[in-house]
């Protein structure tokens, strides 16, 4: 009798823990969509889940800079990931860009400021656009940017 009891005491507590997890693949409302998406995080938007790289460049005077071109199908919107492998020694900026064109009509950027070294990202811009990932290296001039996307 103790070992039915504590069986059932198992499988309910089991069923109750199910009903309160949700199941795997369950989506959630993302925070905004397209323009209502400029200059939010994409993380805290919950656009960052189904996230895709688009495009990237990596700096042609120091490989351990790369920026890629994220985009959130479910957001409509894009940011710029920037990763340094390496310390940086001055300051060294990644941005997106937003254009109505490939190359013509700008419309606007954000920049985040390369990690020393790892991993941070921009806020994002929505919307139908064409979008690039530029990276800037102040102590040059030089600029590098992805193909737009």
């Amino acid at each position: 009798m103790k070992n039915m009891i504590a069986k059932v005491a198992g499988v309910s507590a089991a069923a109750i823990t199910m009903a309160l997890v949700p199941l795997a693949g369950t989506s959630y409302a993302a925070g905004c969509s397209a323009a209502g998406c400029d200059n939010t995080g994409p993380a805290s938007q919950g656009c960052d889940g189904d996230a895709v790289t688009k495009a990237s460049v990596t700096a042609r005077n120091n490989p351990d800079l790369r920026a890629e071109l994220r985009w959130s199908s479910t957001c409509q919107a894009a940011w710029a990931r920037v990763t340094s492998s390496g310390e940086q020694w001055w300051d060294r900026y990644g941005s997106i860009e937003k254009w109505s064109g490939r190359g013509t009509g700008f419309q606007r950027s954000l920049q985040v400021k390369f990690p020393n070294p790892g991993t941070d990202w921009t806020n994002m811009l929505g919307g139908s656009a064409y979008y690039r990932v530029c990276i800037k290296d102040t102590a040059t001039d030089l600029v590098d940017c992805s193909p737009f996307w």
